[in-house]
């Protein structure tokens, strides 16, 4: 087992770099291969076996902490220096629809599940004590409608028992990444799915055209200097964003706890949004112009390596465990992707507003602007600010989840 987080990040930019050599490669298999196995899933993915088979001690690195906590803002800061705003409102009444399509279906997802799989196996009708199911099944809806913070919220709300709490952590990590996965395969697919649903993709077109033709147009080399400047931006307002967010989060916990269902007394919830802000705000700004310098290329490097720490956090081997919890949760991510489906293809939505209406809900900040990423680095942005309304949305919606859950699993 490695244990150094410097070898660890060695085996991960190894992998990384494997990857992108392949899938550049001119040679006939590997052409094939990456026609159906998009990149970003492997970059993802074999990360992920190398926790799996105990390759690698994931549980006590430090790489995921840091990947999100300096990596992530820096990269939201370079990829939105681009930003459209214009073209992002024109994208219109879509996007928000999806997303709060699948909030509702973990909402409803969730109670159904347990109504499905208690038919089958009545013991996770286990009555109303700390160690009750339907109590644990709360912080994974917490979790995959607001984040981390709202799934802390639902332990303490629903007084969740450790033991529970601890297998539904397992069941949420993996689920969610397996339907991460099941997204960026659909985001390599995007224009053949679009097509036979007959989506209308015009204004994810126009807003992508906008963007590139921006950048073809200050397009140069990058001098030292320019990359020395994209250094300092990302990681400039990254230092900024966290300054004002180790004073935000504890200011509202001291003096407006009941806050705490907005996500306000959350660090990451303000190092992400006010490095989002000042990044929207330097697009404004002389700094725009290193986009023409790959600023988003950059940024979309970091996010890359975001992945590949994120796919360090799933262990495949975990599923013998507990493989009623985790049936109980597929079916919950299905009803959840299902009710996506449906109403995608009646407003014929493209399968970008369906993939990161669904990751806003089930992977927040984090992951949102990954599965946007995968579409267009320009497109990174939506992610966001989807995301950052699930923080909002996150309890509410969840304390319901969880008194649907209630009055099924208590009997």
């Amino acid at each position: 087992m490695i244990t150094n987080d410097a070898i660890i990040f060695g085996l991960l930019a190894a992998i990384l770099g494997f990857v992108f050599y392949t899938a550049s490669s001119e040679t006939r298999f590997w052409k094939r291969f990456y026609r159906f196995v998009p990149a970003l899933l492997l970059c993802y993915f074999l990360p992920s076996l190398l926790n799996s088979f105990h390759i690698i001690d994931a549980e006590n690195s430090n790489l995921y902490f840091v990947a999100s906590r300096y990596l992530l803002p820096a990269s939201l800061v370079l990829l939105t220096l681009s930003i459209d705003l214009k073209g992002i409102v024109n994208l219109g009444f879509k996007a928000p629809i999806m997303f709060l399509t699948g909030t509702l279906g973990i909402v409803i997802g969730g109670p159904l599940a347990l109504l499905i799989m208690s038919a089958v196996d009545p013991g996770l009708l286990n009555g109303n004590g700390p160690d009750a199911i339907w109590r644990g099944m709360t912080t994974v809806a917490g979790s995959w409608i607001g984040g981390g913070a709202n799934q802390a919220a639902m332990k303490e709300i629903f007084e969740v028992g450790d033991q529970v709490f601890s297998a539904m952590v397992t069941v949420d990590v993996i689920i969610a990444n397996l339907w991460m996965a099941v997204l960026l395969i659909m985001a390599g697919n995007a224009y053949k799915l679009d097509q036979k649903r007959g989506a209308d993709t015009s204004a994810i077109d126009t807003l992508r055209e906008r963007v590139e033709q921006m950048q073809r147009k200050h397009s140069r080399n990058p001098t030292l200097q320019d990359l020395m400047l994209i250094a300092a931006v990302a990681f400039g307002i990254t230092g900024i964003a966290h300054g004002c967010a180790d004073f935000l989060g504890p200011w509202f916990e001291r003096n407006a706890p009941q806050l705490e269902q907005f996500s306000f007394t959350s660090k990451f919830f303000w190092l992400i949004i006010i490095a989002t802000t000042l990044g929207i705000c330097m697009a404004f700004s002389p700094a725009k112009k290193l986009e023409g310098a790959g600023a988003s290329k950059v940024g979309t490097v970091f996010i890359y390596f975001l992945v590949a720490t994120i796919g360090t956090k799933m262990d495949i081997t975990a599923l013998k465990d507990s493989p009623e919890l985790f049936i109980l949760g597929l079916i919950w991510m299905a009803i959840h992707a299902g009710l996506l489906l449906l109403v995608a293809k009646l407003i014929k939505a493209p399968t970008f507003f369906m993939a990161v209406g669904s990751q806003a809900n089930v992977g927040g900040a984090a992951s949102a602007p990954v599965v946007a990423a995968a579409f267009h680095p320009s497109l990174a942005p939506v992610g966001v600010l989807l995301a950052t309304v699930g923080y909002a949305l996150g309890t509410y919606a969840a304390l319901f989840c969880g008194q649907l859950l209630r009055m099924i699993g208590a009997g």
